[in-house]
């Protein structure tokens, strides 16, 4: 695991224990379309089949999504919980991941 991504890790722990993330499909939909949202982040092996409802109420609701370089274990170790996606509900910690995922990958927001 890069630099990068260990502090992306960190980060969503932080954002987590400060209730500051919604995880999984539903709840990230939910907080999208509640205009809670200020990112969606998704994990580097997560189906884009369920990517799909994500992005549209992404798209919807004008959020920007990222794939990160992170992989669902590795997500799910740092937050104790599996999940491929989630929604970051708070600007400060949104700008930061965005500006991590960025870094760490070369992510490409769409």
């Amino acid at each position: 695991m890069n630099g990068e991504n260990k502090q992306l890790l960190n980060l969503m722990g932080l954002a987590r224990r400060a209730g500051r993330l919604s995880l999984g499909s539903d709840p990230v939909i939910e907080s999208l379309r509640k205009g809670q949202a200020r990112l969606v982040i998704l994990a580097a092996d997560f189906s884009p089949r369920s990517a799909g409802g994500v992005r549209f109420a992404a798209e919807e609701a004008g959020v920007d999504v990222v794939q990160t370089a992170a992989i669902m274990d590795e997500i799910s170790m740092a937050l104790g919980k599996r999940t491929g996606v989630l929604a970051v509900n708070d600007a400060g910690f949104a700008k930061k991941l965005h500006e991590l995922c960025e870094a760490g990958t070369g992510a490409q927001t769409r």
